[in-house]
């Protein structure tokens, strides 16, 4: 039996969308080295094991398998598959079809891919039915081939019956409805197990990351870039997901196969025509490997007025264009020496071409697809879902954004129109009824915005003629007027990266706080006069500490205990800990790694350091075991470490220099990562999980310290204090 970790979401999956669902591991179970799309296989599925019972599953699993043995076309076995039609008069096959026009013959004739026939006479209401057929890139099919005996016959195949593997039509509004059932968390979920994944092993903004690239199906003239590090499944949702989407590689691409092919006098469209989807995979430079200066041309207008120029006439679309490649550099190599587009190929480097994408999703920031990555829960079928969201590209909801944020004016059209896009395509895709709070919407603005911004920040690298006007991704809350300023993860992460370029220079520096600047600066001048070089010094500046809030997003790297915590913390010689989770193995590892901290920055002598838990009274003991490891083991570097439980919510940790340190997620802020990784090593390689931070200085400090570090303490502060007082306490 399979064991979910949340049967309640299972179990609402199946009472919601009954026969529209299918367990996700079922298509690798019977796939085996078959290069049979998924979509294939979940429409098999999906006839014989919609339910959820176990025996019912192995049963349709069975007959999955025998309809794959006994019908699917291997190319190694098509003369046994064309014997056995010969020899029956007829057999089902499963195999990918594509049809031309014979103008001489004024027929159409189809071609079968694995069994190798060729001129097979089709009917013109199947291909009036299915124009994708025509294509040029093979639909798959269920198709009964007949044969025909006797003399004197010229073509002896016949196509008896032929159905696309697709579902002919579904109820859109029965699929939006039904969006009510879920929370949003849960819907999320739900769509990470119809894509295939498994999303107890992703967090809500790699939810978002994945869900960003089904917007190309569910937007018209999407234009969409992903590029990241191999095996993070960039190219899946392009190749198995949908019958209405197609993936060409790289080497495959040109223009009259994209857009137009001449045939003498004749027009012919090409894949644009035809697919709500063109997905270019390995989109990357390649040694020996020359892009067509044609192609580049009618790529770059077809991604900005949805039409090209090729023959006679002028030709439009709807067909979204993604670029999907892998990366040769990590993002702070990228980020410091070139820029994030560096693995594309050197043609289409330039700013006309790049200032048509809409979203640059960033693909670094899923990890690369492992065993326990995958679903083994119910997810909608494919073919399903690709067909509602099919249906949802003729729902415009692009002016709903401005129900909620107005943009700063120095951003350009087409800054705009990307933003407006993709908000448009989340909301399809997590709020299909429309019904999300503000705060939902925000989220997904800031998504939209983020994603448009990676975009113009390279654009200032590439073309510097984009520097002469500068964009500010930032937006006013038309709710309550709230102004937001908008960053890319990557540049918050490795906000102390200095790159080549001077506007993305300035743009990093004035988005650091104070936490990001040392608390004394080496090298500052501090000197009211000129002196001689020979007589300058490098003087230490001090920044006095302040109080403040800080917000760290989801995903963000470079965040450590240190660089929060240690300048607070300096001067302290008595802190207390108040966390109610410190629990588990890894709650308590975060603990001991805090205490390291302090024995690495700080004199930590007769320092005393106070923890207040709490634990359920079964699991009490082994608690008190590891606490009073901890407490033994601190005693060797001098510090005075203790502990009691009660029971509490709140997390703060207060020094008894003054500072409270307010914590929504206590000590608790990383990410799960794995223990044979560099971040079990390196805080600062760990993924955040978004929390918030507040430091805050009690006004009444009560007066134990010694006339100097009192005089040193209130002249920071723009105080003066004297040296002759009593022990009495003073405030501020």
């Amino acid at each position: 039996m399979i064991k979910f970790f949340d049967m309640t979401l299972q179990q609402k999956i199946m009472n919601a969308f009954l026969g529209k669902v299918v367990r996700k591991d079922l298509a690798f179970l019977v796939k085996g080295g078959l290069p049979v799309p998924t979509y294939v296989l979940e429409y098999l599925l999906g006839q014989y094991c919609a339910c959820d019972d176990e025996a019912t599953i192995e049963e349709g699993l069975e007959k999955v398998r025998q309809v794959i043995q006994n019908n699917y076309v291997h190319r190694a076995e098509s003369e046994v598959v064309k014997g056995k039609i010969r020899e029956q008069g007829c057999h089902r096959i499963i195999d990918k079809v594509t049809v031309t026009l014979n103008e001489k013959a004024d027929e159409y004739q189809a071609h079968f891919a694995n069994l190798g026939l060729t001129n097979v006479p089709i009917g013109t209401q199947y291909v009036t039915n299915n124009p994708k057929l025509l294509s040029g890139n093979g639909v798959w099919c269920i198709v009964t081939i007949g044969y025909i005996s006797g003399e004197d016959i010229k073509v002896r195949w016949e196509i008896q019956t032929l159905k696309p593997v697709q579902i002919s039509n579904v109820d859109v509004q029965d699929y939006i409805d039904k969006r009510k059932d879920f929370t949003t968390e849960e819907w999320l979920d739900f769509m990470m197990h119809t894509v295939g994944l498994n999303p107890d092993t992703l967090n809500r903004r790699e939810k978002f990351i994945t869900l960003a690239r089904l917007l190309p199906h569910v937007e018209n003239n999407f234009n969409f870039m992903e590029l990241g590090p191999k095996g993070t499944g960039k190219s899946h949702v392009f190749q198995e997901l949908s019958p209405y989407g197609v993936l060409v590689s790289g080497g495959d691409v040109t223009s009259p196969r994209l857009f137009v092919k001449m045939s003498g006098n004749k027009e012919i469209l090409g894949l644009v025509g035809y697919w709500d989807v063109v997905a270019w995979d390995e989109f990357e430079q390649q040694k020996g490997r020359a892009v067509d200066a044609v192609l580049i041309d009618t790529m770059q207008n077809y991604l900005a007025n949805k039409s090209f120029n090729r023959g006679k006439g002028t030709h439009e679309a709807s067909a979204s264009i993604c670029f999907v490649g892998n990366t040769k550099h990590t993002v702070p190599y990228m980020l410091k020496n070139s820029h994030l587009f560096e693995s594309i190929p050197t043609s289409f480097i330039k700013g006309a071409f790049l200032d048509r994408i809409h979203l640059y999703n960033p693909g670094w920031e899923i990890r690369m697809l492992k065993k326990d990555s995958f679903s083994k829960g119910y997810g909608l079928i494919t073919d399903y879902i690709a067909a509602i969201m099919h249906e949802l590209r003729n729902k415009d909801l692009t002016a709903l954004l401005k129900d909620y944020a107005k943009f700063d004016g120095s951003l350009s059209e087409r800054d705009h129109l990307a933003i407006r896009k993709t908000f448009s395509g989340m909301v399809k895709l997590i709020y299909p009824d429309g019904n999300m709070t503000d705060e939902e919407a925000f989220e997904l603005i800031d998504f939209a915005a983020e994603s448009r911004k990676r975009v113009k920040d390279q654009l200032y690298i590439v073309d510097e003629t984009f520097n002469a006007e500068p964009a500010k991704f930032r937006y006013v809350r038309e709710k309550d007027g709230v102004e937001i300023n908008v960053e890319t993860l990557e540049k918050v992460s490795n906000a102390l990266i200095i790159p080549n370029n001077i506007h993305q220079e300035s743009t990093i520096m004035a988005n650091l706080d104070d936490s990001d600047i040392p608390l004394f600066q080496e090298g500052t001048e501090t000197t009211m006069q000129v002196e001689p070089s020979s007589e300058r010094q490098s003087r230490k500046r001090f920044i006095p500490l302040q109080e403040k809030n800080q917000f760290f997003r989801l995903g963000q790297t470079g965040v450590t205990y240190q660089s929060l915590f240690a300048e607070y913390l300096k001067d302290a010689t008595e802190i207390t800990i108040e966390d109610p989770f410190i629990r588990t193995s890894w709650q308590v590892k975060n603990l001991m790694e805090f205490l390291t901290m302090l024995i690495d920055t700080r004199d930590v002598d007769d320092l005393k350091v106070h923890l207040v838990t709490n634990e359920e009274e079964d699991k009490l003991p082994d608690l008190i075991d590891k606490l009073d490891d901890i407490k033994n083991d601190m005693i060797g570097y001098g510090i005075e470490f203790d502990y009691n439980f009660r029971e509490f919510h709140d997390r703060c940790i207060k020094a008894d220099n003054g500072w409270v340190i307010s914590m929504g997620r206590g000590l608790d802020i990383y990410e799960k990562y794995s223990p044979y990784s560099v971040a079990a090593t390196r805080p600062d390689k760990r993924k955040c999980k978004e929390f918030m931070v507040t430091f805050t200085k009690e006004r009444t400090i009560s007066a134990k310290r010694t006339a100097v570090s009192d005089s040193f303490f209130c002249a920071s502060l723009g105080f003066h204090a004297t040296t002759n007082r009593t022990d009495a306490d003073f405030t501020l």
